[in-house]
């Protein structure tokens, strides 16, 4: 199977999805998805950065769910742009899956 232009599958070599859980601040997320860029290209590992914009299944009300959707798009607008990885982010409500898709790759 293809995922961002890399093969994956039970008898593929391993391959990392991986990030901060959510967003809290662009210069924390640039600055993590450039250290994981520069690992996994030292130890030649396929790489996808993962976070999210809004967790919306906390188990509480009152926890931190992340910047929403305009200004979590803006920040993985610039980890694509300035670390030049691909990105996977999860949806969890109705938004509007085109203006998602413009940024993530999954």
């Amino acid at each position: 199977m293809q995922l961002c232009n890399y093969e994956v599958g039970n008898d593929k070599p391993f391959f990392l999805i991986a990030g901060p859980c959510v967003i809290e601040n662009e210069h924390l997320v640039v600055d993590t998805a450039a250290a994981l860029k520069e690992i996994t290209s030292q130890l030649a590992i396929p790489f996808i950065f993962k976070t999210s914009f809004d967790k919306a299944n906390r188990s509480s009300q009152t926890s931190y769910r992340g910047p929403g959707l305009e200004e979590g798009l803006k920040i993985l607008e610039k980890v694509k742009s300035q670390v030049d990885v691909p990105i996977l982010t999860d949806v969890h409500e109705d938004t509007s899956l085109s203006e998602v898709s413009a940024v993530v790759d999954i």
